[in-house]
């Protein structure tokens, strides 16, 4: 357990900022299902448009610190290779 005042106030930041990323994280995923799930199915349409809500979103969590950069930049690559793969 924090003895001193500052170790507690650390836990408490940790405790905050672990429930933000979490949830950022949570929210990347859940972008990156949709665009598994329209690839899945074949629709490029719906891919396309769940490719185009899902990249902003895996960048804004690299710059966030959630995920590395190069992390979301290779993601983003190879979602967008599926997604043009996917009309071919």
């Amino acid at each position: 357990m924090a003895n001193t005042s500052s170790a507690k106030k650390a836990t408490r930041k940790i405790a905050r900022r672990t429930e933000v990323n979490k949830n950022r994280r949570s929210r990347v995923r859940t972008f990156l299902r949709k665009v598994e799930e329209a690839l899945a199915a074949g629709d490029k349409a719906a891919a396309t448009e769940a490719f185009k809500v899902a990249q902003p979103e895996l960048m804004r969590a690299a710059g966030k610190g959630v995920l590395h950069a190069n992390t979301a930049s290779r993601k983003v690559s190879r979602l967008a290779q599926r997604v043009k793969s996917l009309g071919a």
